[in-house]
């Protein structure tokens, strides 16, 4: 999760903030102006909307509906939820499946995040991951109907479908005549215009190591979006081994590369959220080579010894590392 700090004390205007539980974490909007309250209101009944749609966990949901069809029926979706998966398609293929919506299964075996988080028998791994593979999702795009292709396979939107409601939430704050606010969806920071003073927003990014709240550097934007993924954010411990929820596709067990976060700065925040677990399931070098090469990101990645590296436009955000354990270096 990434946190705001204070960017100078003068404020033109009282902020309207609120927050509630939805897509599985914390989410907190921030607006100023005259119709902030029910504009935040309104954005959260859009949250609402899009978690009914496509939480994994709720059996009446769109995305339990493919994924209880599986191999069997073509199950029908709103555009939301086809929206959605397509990206989650696109960025499937852009990683060669370091990325894949279809890892369900391997996720719900693992239970991270839940009661039940074990480490699995080998053999359960291994019997699941042949169903992981984003090319047998089938999609009707005439009548807005997903099929998966084999039977026990399953779909898992939980690394971007906070990144879309983040990027609705803006729409509708917009919409709403709004020209400054904030959103925080866990993980996933979205600033609209500048702060009311005029000044950019001044982001700190989560220390990895320590509890939340902590940073370890800041940012100053606009009219931007700001996602981490991280070890930090979901694990559990088994006889003193630490596994986090970023899962390897190919082998099954949480993705072990010397990373422990990955932040992407960007203008959208589905693509921001896909490319934060993408770069970081594809490791240091190859993750600022994928970065590099799509226009308009810039990327923060964090080592397990406290290294940084960021890809070559980070520095027009002011990029700051305000604690000196961490230590900023070149590939």
């Amino acid at each position: 999760m990434i946190f705001l700090t204070s960017c100078g004390k003068k404020e033109e205007a009282s902020p309207v903030t609120k927050t509630n539980f939805l897509l599985d974490t914390l989410i907190q909007i921030t607006a100023y102006g005259d119709n902030a309250e029910s504009a935040i209101n309104s954005a959260f009944d859009r949250i609402a909307e899009i978690h009914n749609k496509m939480n994994v966990n709720d059996e009446e949901s769109e995305i339990s509906r493919i994924n209880q069809l599986a191999g069997r029926d073509f199950a029908k979706v709103s555009q939301d939820t086809l929206y959605v998966i397509q990206k989650g398609l696109y960025y499937s293929s852009l990683s060669h499946g370091k990325f894949d919506i279809t890892i369900g299964p391997l996720v719900k075996l693992w239970g991270i995040g839940t009661e039940r988080a074990r480490v699995p028998d080998k053999n359960e791994i291994e019997s699941v991951l042949p169903l992981i593979n984003y090319q047998d999702v089938i999609i009707n795009q005439g009548k807005n109907e997903v099929m998966l292709k084999n039977e026990k396979m399953a779909l898992d939107l939980g690394a971007i479908a906070k990144g879309y409601a983040a990027d609705e939430v803006m729409r509708i704050l917009k919409e709403k005549g709004i020209k400054s606010a904030v959103a925080d969806l866990g993980g996933n920071i979205y600033v609209l215009g500048a702060k009311p003073n005029g000044k950019s927003w001044r982001i700190g990014i989560q220390n990895p190591f320590k509890p939340r709240g902590i940073t370890f550097a800041t940012l100053e934007v606009k009219d931007k979006t700001i996602v981490t993924s991280g070890t930090y954010e979901r694990f559990f411990v088994e006889n003193g081994k630490k596994y986090h929820h970023i899962l390897d596709t190919k082998k099954g067990y949480p993705v072990e590369n010397g990373l422990v976060s990955v932040t992407i700065i960007g203008d959208t925040s589905i693509d921001c959220d896909a490319l934060s677990t993408t770069a970081f399931a594809l490791g240091l070098e190859e993750g600022i080579k994928l970065i590099e090469s799509l226009k308009g990101y810039e990327a923060i990645f964090v080592t397990q010894d406290k290294k940084v590296y960021v890809t070559s436009g980070v520095n027009k955000y002011n990029f700051t590392i305000t604690d000196d354990e961490f230590k900023l270096e070149n590939l």
